[in-house]
This record gives C-alpha cells, structure tokens and sequence, in this order.
C-alpha cells in the first residue's frame, strides 16, 4: 500500500520473517516438552503448573512473546544504534557490582536474587555487546581504530565474566570471531585460536616442553616457507628436536626457552634489517605470544579455575577418571542418549530421564533427554532447526543494505553457534561439563528471556528495512 509520502510500503506479513519465527516458537515448545519430560518424575504435577520448571519456563514463554512483540511493533529499532552505548555501559557496571553483592550458585557469583526472580547480568551482556559491535564496526570497519575498539568491547565484559567464575558465559564471546571474520579480519587469526586451544592442550595432557617445542616448530616452519628456505628447515628442525629429546626434565624446557629466545632475537633483527615483511613480523609476536601462553597455562588452570572446573578438564582430556564425581554427568548422558535408539523410547518413557539419573537434565543436559525419548530422529531434527534458523539469520544478514543489521546479524549468529556447540560437546563428552544452556530449550527464565530478545531485536530491524522498497 502507498503511504503519505508516496513510496510503497509492505504490509506486516510481508516484512517478517515468519521462517525465523517459526523456528523459534517450534524450539521453545519443544523445550517445554522436555523440561517437563525431565522433572515430571521428581515434579509430579500438571505441565502448566507453576510450581514446577516446565510452568515458571511456560510463564517466561509468555513474557518473552510479549517482549517479543513489543520490540517488533512499539519499539523504533533505529533506536538500537543510538542507545547501545549507554545499554552496554549500564550492563558492565551491572557485571561489575554482582562480583560483590550477587548471590553465589555453584561457585559462580553472577547472580542478582530479588525475592523469588533471579537474574544473570552475563546473559543479558550479549545482547548489549552485540548491538555495541555493531554500531562501532558499521561506523569504523576493522582498520586499526575500528579493530582495537572491537577488541576491547569484547574482552572487556568477557574477562569481568570470567572473574565471576562464569568460564562457560565468558567462552560464548569466542563466537563473536564469525563476525569479525565476515567484516574482514584474517583467517590466520582463526587459525591461532585453533592454536592456543591446542597448546593449552598439551601442556596439561603432557608438558610445557612438548608444548612449546610445537610451537617453535610450526612458528619455523611457516616462516621457512614464507622465506623460501624450506630445505633448510628439515634438517635443522629434525636435529633440534631429536637433541632436545634426550635432555631430561627440567631442564629440557629450559633449553627450549633458550632456543625460541635466540630464534625469537634473530627474527626480530631480520625485521628490523627489513628483511621481513608482515606475515614474518606475525610469526615472531605468534612465537612470544604463545610461548607466554604456554607458561601461563599451568598458573590458569590450577588458581583461576574452581576445583570442579579442573575434575571436569580433567576428566575430558583422560588426565584422570571420575565416574561418580565430574564424570558421572557425562557418563549418565551418554547412556540416556545411546539408549533412546533411532526413534527413542517414547515421550515420558525414558527410564534414565524419569528416574533421574542426569543431574541438571533440565538444564545443562536437556539434549540427552530429546535423545533418550525422540532418538537419533528427534536429535536430527533439532539440529536441523538450530541449523535452519542459523541459514535464515545468515542470509537475512546478508540481504541487508545496512552494515548495522549484518554485523548485528552475524553476532547473533556466532551466540547461539557457540551455545549450541559448547553445549552439545558437553552433553556428548567432547568438552568440558561448564554450564551453558541450549538455546530456547533448556530451562532458566534469564536465557529464554535474553535469547528472545535478541533473536527479535534482530527480526524487528531486518523489517523495518524490507518496509518500504
């Protein structure tokens, strides 16, 4: 229809994105169904009860839709941009204060509790960090002011987050990378984090040696190939390395430091000569960068981390065995799941689900109960709403016009990527048990609420650009 200006303007039905919306109504319900599923034996009562989990998430449903629709109908989205500054600065005091007054759950001190309502600065500081990205990069790109502003917008909140004992909360801003990645940051940047996950690795499986002597290795070896001087790394590399396997601790490590120190000075003379060129300079700050990761690793695991946290590291990487401490959760998880077969056992049939066997399993673990009673079907068809609903956010991302909405677009996308991996490897006993929930499913009226929020805070913007054309 024409409007007062002339220009045509869509109707309501034909500017939302009514695949998007599906996807999420069809995964909070889903949730419902099985939040029930998981304390119906414990919670005897009505689904709609509201002194079970199944009735509270039901009520927070109800709060979100209503949120929901405000934000698609009453709120002017091109406000988002303006306030989200001011939004992200008043959530960082928020992180900041519950450090110190937030009530303690499990050793994390995240939580404000206002009588029987509480609430997690964290989840809400994706949202605000998100939108604070996006203002920042669609004003400055990635050039270095843009880069070192986006930078610290996110490592800000995430390290506070990470002082909170909240390591899960603060592991979900990695996804912010994606972002990064689709408005021009390097893929080798990608590459290092896939490194330092490695070497973390190694250094608590193994040693600080084997470690850093890896490094070296692949530190000399992309600098030799850059450098054309390949042939000479093999020999030279093979030599080094089978010399310092026959040093015995301690002393090995220190004879590594001594050699990445002497490689570390004649790279940086060679720079500065201006033999190198950038990528070498990359290599080199690669080498100090990781070596003092290595180092550090160690001090992080055993003082930054809680005791439950290192049991659970611990128990993923086989340093040590736990089936009724850290590792009884993971155990009873994959049991649940492995049981349920093709089709699963049956909606309220699942014998580890009713009888309560997965601590958390309306929570943390909610996937193992869709895999006990729906089976490898139900579990595919999950995945393939999250993975649909991941597509439609991507490509409505990309159809925008405005690098707002896409950059927006994309930090959204990255959240709930990472919530859904960390929280699948986790359930599957491929990473470390650090409590994030799954996305829309689990129960917690903080998560549903937030991941509402931002799923339409983003749905309410891609309208108002496909309004008028």
């Amino acid at each position: 229809m024409l409007n007062k200006s002339g220009s045509y303007e869509r109707s309501v039905g034909g500017t939302l994105d009514w695949w998007l919306i599906g996807c999420y109504f069809i995964l909070v319900l889903f949730g419902v169904l099985n939040i029930y599923a998981s304390i119906q034996n414990t919670e005897p009562s009505s689904i709609f009860a509201l002194d079970t989990r199944s009735g509270k998430q039901i009520m927070w449903i109800g709060i979100s839709v209503v949120v929901a629709l405000a934000l698609i109908f009453f709120f002017p989205p091109r406000l988002f941009d303006v306030i989200s500054p001011f939004l992200y600065g008043l959530i960082l005091c928020l992180l900041v204060l519950v450090i110190f007054i937030g009530g303690s759950v499990k050793g994390s001190h995240s939580w404000f509790t206002l009588g029987p309502v509480s609430f997690q600065p964290a989840e809400v500081s994706k949202i605000t960090t998100s939108l604070f990205l996006a203002t920042i990069v669609s004003r400055f790109g990635l050039e270095k002011r843009g880069f070192i502003m986006a930078v610290l917008i996110i490592l800000v909140p995430m390290m506070i987050i990470v002082l909170e004992h909240e390591t899960g909360s603060a592991l979900v801003y990695v996804g912010f990378i994606f972002m990064l990645y689709r408005e021009g940051l390097s893929g080798w940047v990608v590459l290092l984090m896939l490194l330092c996950i490695v070497l973390f690795i190694i250094t608590l499986t193994s040693s600080s040696f084997w470690a850093i002597l890896l490094l070296l290795a692949i530190v000399s070896l992309s600098d030799s190939v850059q450098n054309g001087q390949l042939k000479w790394w093999i020999p030279v590399a093979a030599a080094i390395i089978c010399a310092n396997c026959f040093i015995p601790a301690p002393y090995n490590l220190w004879a590594i430091l001594a050699e990445s120190s002497i490689y570390a000075c004649y790279s940086f003379w060679r720079a500065f000569r201006g033999h190198y060129q950038g990528f070498r300079w990359a290599t080199l700050a690669t080498l100090l960068l990781g070596t003092a990761l290595v180092l550090l690793s160690r001090f992080f695991f055993d003082n930054v981390l809680k005791d439950y946290q290192r049991s659970r590291i611990e128990v993923l990487l086989n340093i040590k065995e736990d089936f009724s401490g850290a590792g009884y959760n993971v155990r009873q998880s994959l049991i649940a799941i492995g049981s349920g077969g093709f089709f699963g056992k049956g909606y309220l049939k699942g014998t580890q689900t009713a009888y309560g066997f997965v601590p958390e399993q309306s929570t943390d673990f909610i996937f193992c109960t869709v895999g006990e009673e729906w089976g490898f079907a139900g579990c595919l068809f999950l995945l393939a709403v999250y993975g649909f609903m991941l597509y439609r956010i991507i490509r409505d991302s990309e159809r925008s016009r405005e690098a707002f909405i896409r950059i927006y677009g994309y930090c959204l996308a990255g959240c709930i990527f990472m919530h859904l991996i960390i929280n699948l490897g986790m359930t599957l006993g491929l990473m470390p048990v650090i409590g994030i929930p799954l996305p829309l499913m689990s129960y917690g009226g903080s998560s549903v609420l937030s991941f509402t929020v931002m799923l339409f805070i983003f749905i309410s913007l891609y309208r108002n650009e496909r309004k008028y054309f």
